[in-house]
């Protein structure tokens, strides 16, 4: 896994950036964990990872 933008990552998805802007929402407390803040553009590979994982995005 590397590091990705949130605009590359939604549209690995499919969406846009406001339906994934919501989707991180749902997740937020453990993507603080993870090292991200709301206003990060850059995800760093674990948020990748487990952002992928939990929307069954395939990189």
């Amino acid at each position: 896994m590397k590091s990705m933008s949130k605009a590359q990552l939604a549209e690995a998805a499919g969406v846009n950036m406001r339906t994934f802007q919501r989707w991180l929402s749902r997740h937020k407390d453990e993507l603080v964990v993870l090292g991200v803040r709301p206003r990060d553009k850059l995800l760093p590979p674990v948020a990748v990872k487990y952002i992928a994982e939990q929307y069954g995005i395939d990189l």
